[in-house]
């Protein structure tokens, strides 16, 4: 039941996306407790998306893609009909700042769901991250229901490292 209400809000949200950002979409990837299929009624929904030509300032983006939960709010309202009350948490990138990296992608190694990726090219990103994480024999711990990233276990004081 639970995991059927996402779906349906996953199914939605790709076309409601790619309405909004057209020819510049590049990624829509879901990460966290949905991509893990852990989540509960009130679990929100941690979406990337990497678009071309994204207005500078988290605000501004945030605007542009309010387009997106306007267009998804029948769905919003039939989920909590299901006591569904989930939300959106879109985090959103230019394929440039995808190649700079960021610590967030380090949650999506293990545990994502790309609904959509023009080329491979955040598979590829991901892929070279974990490339990456292998050579340095990184490990993700987890401590209940939480973890963090070991990144180079035999690290050696003042030596420096890059993912």
């Amino acid at each position: 039941m639970l995991k059927e209400a996402f779906d349906l809000l996953l199914k939605q949200l790709v076309p409601a996306v790619q309405a909004q950002y057209g020819d510049r979409l590049v990624t829509i990837a879901v990460y966290g407790s949905v991509a893990r299929g852990t989540m509960r009624y009130d679990s929100d929904v941690d979406v990337l998306i990497v678009a071309k030509e994204l207005p500078k300032g988290r605000m501004k983006r945030r605007r542009e893609f309010d387009v997106v939960e306007e267009a998804l709010a029948p769905v919003f309202a039939e989920l909590r009909g299901q006591g569904v009350t989930t939300t959106l948490a879109a985090v959103l990138k230019t394929p440039e700042e995808v190649e700079v990296g960021s610590p967030l992608f380090l949650d999506m190694i293990e545990d994502v769901k790309i609904l959509y990726d023009r080329e491979g090219f955040f598979a590829q990103r991901l892929n070279r991250l974990r490339f990456r994480l292998q050579e340095l024999g990184a490990r993700r711990i987890w401590r209940g229901n939480v973890w963090y990233w070991d990144l180079k276990p035999d690290y050696q004081p003042g030596e420096v490292f890059e993912l």
